[in-house]
């Protein structure tokens, strides 16, 4: 009988912050540029050169510490992380070591199996490193070329606990983490662009023991649904070898898209070869109450009290208020829109259908549109009103999303305004009646289904625009007794 098996995950993801400049010099942080572009004697580590912080860099850096319920330092410093990568101009990284600017954090997350809260143990400042071109994949790269525009770019660390259990946990942690990033405005977590990187620790233990078991480092995992494969893989490959007597070996693997599988890279090296030392060219980071309160101040809603805000205050169901409050943007539409429109639930429902339908062909955001939120409210009290049709509408929004026209206007150029005078509907009312006598019988017979082909018969001689809900009541005054 084979043992049964915990599974133990811990996530560090790298965020670069959206400044324009570096962390440590004037450099452009611009993404896409020419090869070394972005570059100057500082971030390229010439002798001489000395680094001078970001202080915005600082503050996006507290911002998510606050975010995450860390504690803010008041007292951190910057170390130089030695190690030798053609990607390391100056063959060390400034980071921070033992003394970081956040820790002691949480997250609260939610999978099909309930809500966790995943410990967040730090957040720590430091630089990026240059970007390796490989001829090739990275297993059988004969040849590779530096490019340094990356190196400086500020990034945070965000080291979870390895409190996570399952892949996908670990999923739904990234996910909540990139949204609260996003609702901070304090990176754009762009994965194809690196802006948000994961590296995943996954080990195995026998259930009931306390001691972790010996894990494996997964790198090179560019959306959360890889990494949410990565682990299943490793998770299945750690337990057969442990399964048949062998051991799993501290190591770096780097997870295939291709091949769907982990691939060892390299051996692991422990903390201390990195020869950790204080910066002697930095001074200590000092934060005091006033700061740590104008930053605080600056702190939003954040999405998972947002989330559960609009279930409770709006009444909309949990699905409805996780595909809202998923975009900051999306939300504050959704609360713009419901000052002139007091109906959350048809309000998420054009939302979720019609509007983000569009925005996902169009790969916009919701303010790239012609939709405003003053014209939705507008577009919905016209529904209610029986100006138009919820199917005419739809046309109406179509019209409206392209050309940002109010949509009275649109109803109007259009000739969209829905027939609801019985006086003009009972002459065609009347014809559909004589030239469906099979339906007409259907119905004296106690079918009512055929008096929704004899509605149909009139919307489509309408162009959809009579008022069903008239045509049926007088269809049904007509020829139900």
């Amino acid at each position: 009988m084979s043992t049964k098996y915990e599974t133990v995950i811990g996530l560090e993801v790298h965020v670069q912050l959206s400044t324009k400049s570096k962390i440590f010099c004037g450099c452009s942080t611009e993404f896409g540029k020419a090869p070394n572009i972005n570059t100057c004697p500082v971030c390229l580590g010439l002798p001489g050169s000395l680094p001078v912080l970001n202080k915005k860099v600082v503050d996006y850096a507290m911002l998510a510490g606050m975010a995450l319920s860390c504690d803010i330092a008041e007292y951190s410093k910057f170390d130089r992380k030695n190690y030798f990568y053609p990607d390391l101009a100056k063959a060390y990284q400034i980071s921070q070591f033992d003394l970081p600017i956040a820790e002691n954090g949480n997250i609260e997350i939610e999978t099909d199996n309930g809500i966790f809260n995943i410990g967040v143990t730090r957040v720590h400042l430091e630089e990026d490193a240059g970007k390796l071109v490989h001829e090739g994949s990275i297993d059988k790269s004969e040849a590779s070329l530096v490019d340094y525009n990356r190196s400086g770019v500020p990034l945070i660390e965000i080291v979870s606990e390895p409190d996570i259990r399952t892949p996908a946990q670990a999923k739904a942690y990234l996910t909540e983490l990139k949204l609260i990033l996003e609702y901070l405005e304090i990176s754009d977590c762009n994965m194809e662009e690196g802006s948000l990187r994961c590296d995943a620790n996954v080990s195995l233990r026998p259930e009931g023991q306390k001691e972790f078991g010996t894990k494996a480092e997964l790198k090179n995992m560019n959306s959360f649904s890889a990494v949410e494969k990565g682990l299943e893989y490793e998770v299945k490959r750690q337990q057969k070898l442990l399964d048949e007597g062998q051991v799993v070996v501290q190591e770096t693997r780097t997870w295939d898209e291709d091949l769907n599988k982990t691939i060892s890279m390299r051996g692991k090296e422990e903390a201390h070869d990195y020869r950790y030392f204080p910066d002697p060219d930095l001074l200590p980071l000092e934060i005091n109450q006033s700061w740590k309160k104008e930053i605080r101040e600056r702190l939003p809603e954040l999405p998972r009290e947002k989330y559960k805000r609009f279930i409770s205050e709006f009444s909309l169901p949990a699905y409805d208020a996780g595909v809202i409050t998923g975009n900051r943007e999306m939300a504050e539409f959704f609360e713009t829109v419901l000052k002139d429109y007091n109906d959350p639930k048809n309000i998420s429902n054009w939302m979720m259908g019609e509007f983000l339908r569009l925005l996902n062909e169009n790969n916009e955001g919701p303010y790239d549109s012609g939709v405003s939120p003053e014209n939705l409210s507008k577009m919905l009290k016209m529904i209610d009103e029986d100006v138009i049709s919820g199917k005419i509408a739809k046309k109406v929004f179509e019209i409206m999303y392209e050309s940002g026209k109010d949509p009275e206007k649109i109803v109007e150029e259009e000739g969209l305004k829905q027939i609801s005078d019985e006086d003009e509907l009972e002459s065609l009312v009347d014809q559909i009646i004589a030239a469906n006598p099979d339906a007409v019988e259907d119905i004296k017979n106690g079918k009512d289904r055929a008096i929704g082909f004899l509605v149909g018969q009139i919307m489509k001689e309408t162009r959809g625009k009579a008022n069903p809900g008239l045509v049926n009541q007088m269809l049904r005054d007509k020829l139900m007794d």
